[in-house]
């Protein structure tokens, strides 16, 4: 079971070592910004598309059938946008960045507003993905090992998708680690909680609903945040390049798992 743990903790913790990747530059600079917001926008797009969209229509089809399930994943998946717009819309003028207001305390206000939904976004994802790190543990020490590595290999980019909105927002390197590092923690954290309390309780049919809207969550994030703040820097191309590294950077992570 320690190992097991150790395992899940370690795989949780590389957040924080891409949060710390994307805050040791004294001053970023409009170029660096676009490809680590573009970098940010692309990791989060390919794993919903690839990992966390599929997964959820996975369980869904295996609760359901495979009609009914997909189905539901698609609600699930557009439930998840719909949730994460109407939070948007209801966020305070004085905070949201699609309100008039000073140039630079919008670009603030929404860096800050990115960083937050993003490592809240990640956390979810983490969560039930800690879970099933740690059962795989218990069971078989040789398959957990690389799936872990892998883990945190690609929760690596995670980190820096929250770090570097949270760091342009507050202009602080140590908040910007510290949540990076934090979303990362639900990793263990699902362990935990899953072991003891949630066992009995999680099916695929509650796992395939939550992976789909998570997915549409990320997107929205991704399309509405993430990149039109890269392309708003006026390196555009920049802005694209890193979104392309990104998706490579995660197909390589999310490959180590075959």
């Amino acid at each position: 079971m320690f190992q097991a743990f150790a395992l899940t903790l370690f795989a949780g913790l590389s957040t924080g070592l891409g949060a710390a990747i994307a805050v040791t530059r004294k001053k970023p600079t409009e170029n660096y910004l676009a490809i680590t917001l573009g970098f940010s926008a692309g990791v989060m797009l390919y794993v919903s598309f690839i990992e966390i969209l599929p997964e959820g229509f996975e369980k869904l089809q295996e609760a359901m059938g495979q009609r009914p399930g997909a189905w539901a994943a698609v609600g699930a998946f557009f439930g998840g946008i719909l949730l994460i717009g109407i939070i948007d819309r209801l966020v305070p003028e004085p905070v949201n960045p699609h309100e008039p207001g000073n140039l630079e305390s919008k670009r603030r206000s929404k860096m800050m507003q990115m960083g937050v939904l993003t490592a809240l976004a990640i956390a979810i994802h983490n969560f039930p993905e800690g879970f099933a790190t740690f059962l795989a543990g218990l069971e078989d020490l040789q398959v957990a090992l690389p799936v872990a590595v892998a883990i945190a290999i690609h929760n690596i980019p995670e980190g820096i998708a929250v770090a570097v909105p949270i760091r342009e927002a507050t202009g602080s390197k140590a908040k910007g680690f510290w949540l990076g590092l934090a979303s990362g923690l639900a990793e263990p954290l699902g362990a935990v909680v899953g072991y003891l309390l949630l066992l009995p309780l999680i099916g695929p049919a509650t796992l395939g609903v939550a992976f789909a809207a998570i997915a549409g969550i990320m997107v929205f994030i991704s399309l509405d945040e993430l990149l039109p703040t890269a392309v708003s820097t006026g390196k555009h191309h920049a802005a694209i390049y890193g979104l392309i590294l990104g998706m490579g950077v995660m197909a390589i992570s999310l490959l180590l798992f075959i």
